[in-house]
């Protein structure tokens, strides 16, 4: 009896599991299809012996270090800095630029959220509530540093709550131009779950937040067109050309040494 009256319990949750199926491959489908989209005749990321070159980040950082003299010298005014990763990466993938930051005696956090996936309304909503929070606890607006798609971030923070906000330094950050002027933008699509056209935030990524705001780019970029990332004239305040990879933005101690003149110059 008791087996009898299990079965409609047992067929209620095999359909379950079979429509929750049904639905994760609907989902992989759209991904995959958001992921081969074709790129615009028209547009172009890096090439692909620059992306090669990315595979010589590690070196590159070996090398500058050797080469660099450390200044240990501590800034004249502390300030408050939030880092801000780059897509598919954890706020760890910048320590070298936090404990550089920190050595000059400023004050230094991450965005609190993890790893960057991608934007949705929930996590920005969330992002833009601890940058409020935290200039209001330091008593001060944050320097917010954004490597890569965290700029993205950075920037439509800013906009948000330029109270909160003292500057904005973007990393490599693909806010110009076409979205997919970049080595990225499938992986992006795939991951993040829609297209670059139709992001939650950031509508016009290339208008200039009414706060300071610098962009660092770099000639050797393997993954983000260096024209996107450097914007053009009203798109940002100053733009800086640096020399290292687009993974080296994360740890090169010659952005270390630049962000600790930008930070102590604002």
């Amino acid at each position: 009896m008791a087996m009898i009256l299990n079965q409609p319990e047992q067929a209620s949750g095999f359909a379950q599991a079979t429509a929750r199926l049904a639905q994760l491959r609907e989902e992989i489908a759209r991904r995959g299809a958001l992921a081969f989209q074709p790129r615009p005749a028209d547009v172009r990321g890096p090439k692909w012996q620059a992306l090669l070159g990315e595979l010589r980040t590690p070196v590159e950082h070996w090398q500058a270090s050797r080469q660099m003299q450390v200044s240990d010298e501590p800034a004249s005014s502390s300030r408050a800095v939030m880092l801000l990763p780059g897509f598919g990466t954890h706020p760890v993938r910048m320590k070298p630029l936090r404990l550089a930051l920190e050595a000059a005696g400023h004050r230094v956090s991450d965005w609190g959220l993890g790893f960057n996936f991608g934007p949705t309304e929930d996590r920005f909503e969330r992002l833009c509530e601890r940058v409020v929070t935290m200039a209001r606890r330091e008593g001060e607006s944050l320097v917010l540093v954004g490597w890569s798609l965290g700029g993205i971030f950075a920037r439509e923070v800013a906009k948000a709550h330029p109270e909160a906000v003292r500057l904005v330094v973007t990393m490599g950050t693909p806010f110009s131009g076409d979205r997919r002027a970049n080595n990225a933008w499938r992986a992006y699509q795939l991951i993040a779950g829609h297209s670059v056209d139709e992001p939650p935030i950031g509508q016009d990524m290339s208008a200039k937040p009414p706060v300071p705001t610098v962009a660092l780019w770099s000639a050797r970029d393997g993954i983000v067109s260096p024209r996107s990332s450097c914007g053009r004239k009203g798109e940002r305040d100053l733009a800086i050309p640096m020399r290292c990879t687009h993974l080296g933005f994360a740890a090169h101690p010659d952005v270390a040494a630049m962000l600790k003149r930008l930070v102590a110059g604002y």
